[in-house]
């Protein structure tokens, strides 16, 4: 078992010092629970390096694709209710959303594909600057628009499919679909229907479409050399050679920005933590046993997919399929994924190992060095 104070948990420290002496990061929440306890709590650096403010783990953060998973939670207890159906077409609540393939068809899109990134839709930071997202203003959840929910699915609609629906995964906007089918259903904002099936049930007090409290939310950086930047507002950053993300770190702040449901929320890594553990313990007091267990299967077979080998997709989060495919001291069963504000998380069930990650510092959190450094940090 993981003990606190113990030769692990002391190269996970070593790991996060290194991640903020050598300028990757500029701030770090890392929680760590086994077999139900937290066994490392550690706020490291700063939340606000100008102002000098010390980083901690009350600290508030923008959860970017960290929302993905929370409102799929919340998508699936509408369905154990009965007012979603997995299997169902989205146009039983969304009539008007029904985007063509290049050679005209309109292909019924269901709920599950749409939950598992593989109904033909992507993500406009994924395409180039030209690209049919960028020329028909489709917003990918994390800029400053002023477009309602509706008008962007309108403008998503018009877009061609990137490809037949169940033939392929690629990341999307899928569950921001899947959020406006929910408000149908629910008869219900978004927002509402989060709180009520998900967050208020677990606790989850600082988690939701906009911060409440601005003086406790993280101030975001851009990695960059020798040190990272503030994030501007907005901020074009490059996520891939020709293909950049438009940031607005205001959204968080804005009350009437549509609620994004792949990457709108703010919230805390202790509740982040909680609503892992509840996926682990097996869902209770939100979902039902048998509900987590499909989310927590791989759900899109041998797709072919960008995840990479011995990984597949669940409902709200990748899947280690085959641990030494995947190159991962984690069990099979393991699920994660991460944020591009900075952050990663994964739940090992057979380990009854919980990790979440949260950084001020875009992408270095998601997609550098230090998550893998952490992981094989808290397994060796």
């Amino acid at each position: 078992m993981l003990e606190p104070g113990g030769p692990a948990l002391g190269r996970v420290d070593t790991v996060i010092d290194a991640a903020i002496a050598e300028k990757r990061v500029v701030g770090a929440v890392v929680l760590i629970a086994h077999d139900g306890k937290i066994v490392h709590r550690r706020a490291a650096g700063l939340s606000n390096r100008e102002a000098r403010t010390p980083m901690n783990a009350e600290r508030i953060f923008r959860l970017s694709s960290l929302t993905k998973p929370i409102v799929s939670a919340a998508a699936m207890a509408l369905i154990e209710r009965g007012k979603l159906g997995l299997d169902d077409p989205v146009t039983r609540w969304l009539p008007d959303f029904h985007p063509k393939l290049p050679d005209g068809r309109a292909p019924a899109l269901t709920i599950r594909q749409l939950l598992t990134h593989s109904a033909g839709l992507g993500y406009g930071f994924a395409e180039g600057a030209d690209g049919p997202y960028h020329r028909a203003q489709i917003s990918d959840g994390l800029d400053e628009s002023t477009v309602s929910l509706e008008k962007n699915l309108r403008r998503l609609a018009s877009v061609p499919l990137l490809f037949e629906p169940g033939t392929t995964w690629n990341y999307s906007l899928g569950i921001d679909v899947v959020g406006a089918a929910m408000e149908r259903a629910a008869d219900a904002p978004l927002a509402d229907v989060v709180s009520q099936r998900v967050t208020a049930p677990l606790g989850m007090s600082d988690t939701a479409f906009y911060c409440r409290e601005p003086s406790r939310l993280a101030l975001p950086y851009v990695n960059a050399q020798p040190e990272p930047v503030p994030m501007s507002d907005p901020a074009v950053v490059t996520l891939l050679p020709g293909t950049n993300i438009r940031y607005s770190p205001s959204r968080a702040l804005n009350s009437h920005a549509f609620p994004s449901g792949g990457c709108g929320m703010v919230g805390t890594a202790e509740d982040f933590m909680r609503f892992l553990e509840t996926l682990r313990k097996g869902g209770a007091p939100i979902l039902e046993r048998r509900t987590v267990q499909t989310m927590m299967s791989n759900q899109i077979g041998a797709l072919t997919s960008l995840l990479g080998p011995g990984t597949g997709f669940g409902i709200g989060a990748a899947i280690v399929t085959d641990a030494q495919a995947a190159l991962t001291p984690q069990s099979a069963g393991t699920i994660t994924w991460g944020g591009v504000y900075g952050h990663n998380w994964f739940v090992d069930p057979q380990r009854r190992l919980s990790v979440v990650l949260l950084t001020n510092t875009a992408l270095e959190g998601m997609n550098g060095a230090l998550p893998m450094q952490l992981r094989d940090a808290i397994y060796s």
